[in-house]
């Protein structure tokens, strides 16, 4: 993968481009924003879990397809695009630290590439093997854990990447993660796959 889809949570006024993996690439771009900062509190909706405080994400569980990775911040790159984790053979996921942290009301996102070059395959590898109910468990600095359940897996193409659904305003705590998907041609990838997954009050 050489990029992962990507959308800043700032002001629209100084919106980011989005490309590569996850929303556009080289040929195709999309921009978009959001006001800056997460979503102010609301009572989250029936069946999922508390929402909890703000803290960093810094290891990510995903038993259902064998992941157990750290989890690096990423911020904006100097053509405003967001970072994305480094090719390396030790390959982490990474989570974009202006959204909310996850366990927060409104959408975190965490990106993970599908393939890291000469390195083979990439932490998210098979994240489209997901299926609804399977958990994602966030563990956070603090000590504690945000637990979610998947809702949905979406393969998209990246020029009909889903801003608003990936991105948007929602009134309880949500997860997306987002990697490469559908078919290659040389390094890059034509699809986008993205986990859609909300709070759980169940444990790992």
């Amino acid at each position: 993968m050489t990029s992962l889809s990507r959308r800043a949570f700032v002001t629209a006024a100084a919106a980011p481009l989005l490309a590569g993996c996850g929303g556009g690439d080289r040929t195709g771009r999309v921009t978009a924003g959001l006001r800056e900062g997460p979503p102010p509190p609301s009572r989250p909706a029936a069946g999922t879990a508390r929402a909890l405080g703000r803290s960093v994400p810094v290891g990510l569980e995903i038993p259902a397809i064998g992941v157990d990775t750290p989890v690096m911040p990423l911020g904006l790159a100097r053509d405003r695009t967001v970072q994305v984790p480094p090719l390396t053979a030790d390959d982490v996921a990474g989570w974009y630290r202006h959204s909310p942290t996850p366990g927060q009301i409104g959408p975190s996102v965490i990106l993970g590439h599908v393939t890291v070059g000469v390195h083979g395959d990439g932490v998210f590898r098979h994240l489209a093997r997901l299926r609804r109910g399977d958990l994602i468990v966030a563990r956070l600095e603090n000590g504690t854990a945000a637990v979610f359940a998947v809702g949905s897996v979406r393969t998209v193409a990246k020029a009909d990447f889903p801003t608003d659904a990936v991105y948007g305003d929602v009134d309880r705590p949500e997860l997306r993660l987002i990697t490469c998907g559908g078919p290659r041609t040389g390094e890059e990838y034509r699809d986008n796959v993205i986990v859609f997954a909300t709070s759980s009050p169940a444990g790992p």
